[in-house]
């Protein structure tokens, strides 16, 4: 299981097997050493095996709890970071992938409360804070992270996500009751015992949303543990209870405060968010696409990192057309890389880029997500060739409304229910509602009662429903996207750098500054709640300058401090994501690739879907009558996991 998963961590191995039958528990960690491909032991409890002889020395029937890290070195770097780690009396152990950014400081509380610590890492802290304030500890920890706590003394087993989603952590139960759980799916599949199979419930909401709002996989009964959630597993009662320890609260402030108040804070937290996300023992670099959120971050961190290496990706635009020939920014990054003077390196995609990485890209990806991401897949790895750990501006839009176009269909409404049927309806990206017993007319009466309008409301669920202004209704949806449609590009990202042994941080979310973007006024954010802007995002035609001009808005008090530290121009730049021509090229150079591999009747995907539906879609996109990108996209997707997973 560690070992399909060695590209997350190459620098180091660990396994633990623990006992509890016992009276005396046993406890052995074992670390692989690279050179020579042996386990060396860790403890005096056992000698030296192979580890093709592993499972045979150990008796693996004999023991109750496993545990097993890969280990990218970034904080102390020394084989003092191994993992399992445990503290002194070896009664907590932990394995944990991620980075607590206030490590430092809940160390110098943890001394004062009187532990010592042996190592300069952030993974011990984790153990002597939950020895102090118990699994509430976590809500002390301002980073990224999953991590699989084993307590000895209470024999449970927590399982925990952080806030937002940034680390996966996926688990499943067994019939016989054994639990399994690892930050891949890949991992959870090497277990024989683990049958792999398609759920088929999750293909109207994939299909609906191009994203998977529930905790729910494309492989049944392996779920996702939410953001924001932990597992306990009680060893002795065999419970197993799921919990949630922190939500986003997007609410309406009571006490307004003068704007350059706002302005001079937010500077301050962006400022200590981007700093404090620097913490490494090894070179941090940075993704710079021509847009402000990156542009300001790499801003920051090169005034403390001298030498500082940036990463661009852009794209060929021989062939593109229309809205599409603004793709590319590399001009507007090797600008700010001038400005900033960094070390800045670029890779141009054609359009073959994207059939060449299919099959990997899947293979890492592990199932259908949100967006067009192989440029993501690209940009990690020209980052991974130079360092570690690589800085990015995912977030910004979320916290500070930079997708206006969505959020002014939504801000009249009536009640909550005329609300979620606006938005709802925009939503369906991919199929709507009344397309998909025709779309999936081959297993219908299998998934019939998935009503994807209901998935849709119970993200709302935790998220307060007092809506009477326009504020109100936007708040709702910050919500919505912080949950849904951040989260799926979080896996995306963690899953796609991580393929290349690169560590992606986000500083926007940090939790201070998160926190204080929740509470700012929507009418810092957004300027005009009236007249209501609706616009398609996938179908905006060629007319480039009405897009931009009817999309300007958003992020107002963001672009404000951002002045302070990048260009006029490109704080106040129009909004436009990363995503690549495809809509060009599957009409175009991919054209044969997408109709070979999609117009044939005889692909297995035409199992589960209707194939005179989906090859409309697809020669309407070929004929220009409609932009079909993200459906084309997302079958080449389904049609990969399929084959990998059939």
């Amino acid at each position: 299981m560690v070992d399909s998963i060695e590209h997350r961590g190459p620098d180091d191995a660990g396994y633990l097997f623990f006992h509890t039958g016992c009276r005396h528990e046993k406890n052995v960690s074992f670390y692989l050493n690279l050179t020579d491909d042996k386990f060396k032991h860790h403890s005096d409890l056992m000698p030296s095996i192979d580890s093709r002889n592993i499972k045979h020395e150990l008796n693996l029937h004999d023991w109750d709890v496993y545990l097993g890290h890969r280990r990218l070195s970034i904080i102390d770097t020394s084989f003092n970071g191994h993992q399992p780690m445990s503290d002194l009396a070896k009664n907590i152990w932990v394995v944990y992938n991620g980075e607590i950014y206030n490590f430092k400081e809940i160390k110098k509380k943890l001394r004062k409360l009187g532990y010592f610590f042996k190592t300069n890492s952030d993974t011990e802290v984790i153990i002597y804070a939950y020895l102090a304030w118990g699994i509430d500890a976590i809500k002390y920890f301002n980073g990224m992270f999953a991590f699989a706590l084993y307590d000895n003394n209470k024999k449970k087993i927590y399982l925990v996500r952080d806030r937002y989603g940034i680390k996966p952590i996926y688990y499943t139960i067994m019939p016989n009751k054994t639990i399994l759980f690892a930050s891949e799916i890949k991992a959870i599949l090497q277990y024989k015992e683990c049958p792999s199979s398609l759920d088929l419930e999750v293909l109207p909401e994939y299909f609906t949303f191009q994203n998977i709002f529930t905790d729910k996989t494309f492989h049944k009964n392996i779920q996702l543990l939410s953001p924001g959630f932990f597992v306990e597993i009680d060893l002795n009662s065999k419970n197993f209870v799921k919990k949630q320890y922190w939500d986003f609260c997007f609410k309406k402030t009571s006490v307004v405060k003068d704007e350059n108040q706002y302005v001079e804070e937010l500077d301050r937290l962006f400022t200590q968010a981007v700093r404090r996300q620097l913490v490494s023992d090894v070179e941090v670099g940075s993704f710079l696409s021509g847009g402000m959120d990156s542009g300001s971050i790499t801003s920051v961190a090169a005034r403390d990192l001298p030498y500082m290496n940036t990463f661009t990706v852009g794209f060929d635009l021989n062939s593109i057309s229309g809205i599409e020939l603004g793709f590319d920014e590399r001009a507007t990054a090797e600008y700010m890389s001038y400005l900033f003077k960094t070390e800045h390196y670029e890779m141009v995609l054609k359009s073959g880029d994207m059939e060449r990485c299919l099959v990997d890209f899947s293979y890492h990806l592990e199932e259908p997500r949100v967006g067009q991401s192989y440029p993501n897949y690209y940009a990690s790895k020209l980052a991974s060739k130079f360092v570690k750990v690589c800085l990015a501006g995912t977030g910004g839009d979320e916290l500070f409304a930079g997708y206006p176009w969505r959020y002014y269909r939504t801000i009249e409404n009536k009640n909550f229910d005329e609300y979620i049927a606006k938005y709802y309806s925009f939503w369906q990206r991919l199929i709507s509602e009344k397309e998909l017993e025709c779309f999936f007319s081959p297993i219908w009466n299998k998934i019939q009662n998935v009503n994807t309008k209901n998935i849709f409301k119970n993200v709302f669920k935790h998220h307060a429903q007092f809506l009477n202004q326009p504020e109100d209704f936007i708040n709702h949806s910050l919500y919505f996207e912080f949950k849904t449609f951040l989260h799926g590009l979080l896996v995306v990202e963690d899953k796609l750098s991580m393929a290349h042994s690169l560590e992606t941080r986000v500083p926007f979310l940090d939790n201070d500054l998160v926190d204080f973007a929740m509470s700012l006024p929507v009418n810092m954010k957004l300027s005009r709640l009236l007249p209501v802007q609706m616009i398609n995002e996938n179908n905006v035609g060629n007319k480039k300058e009405e897009y931009f001009r009817k999309t300007n808005d958003g992020k107002l008090i963001l672009r404000k401090m951002m002045k302070k530290h990048i260009p006029n121009k490109i704080a106040l730049a129009k909004k436009q994501g990363f995503s690549s021509p495809d809509a060009s090229w599957f009409k175009g150079d991919s054209v044969e690739f997408v109709r070979n591999i999609l117009l044939d009747k005889n692909n297995e995907i035409y199992n589960y879907i209707n194939f005179d539906v989906a090859s409309k879609r697809i020669l309407d996109h070929f004929s220009s009558k409609n932009n079909n990108r993200l459906f084309i996209w997302s079958l080449l997707n389904f049609n990969q996991w399929i084959k990998q997973n059939g």
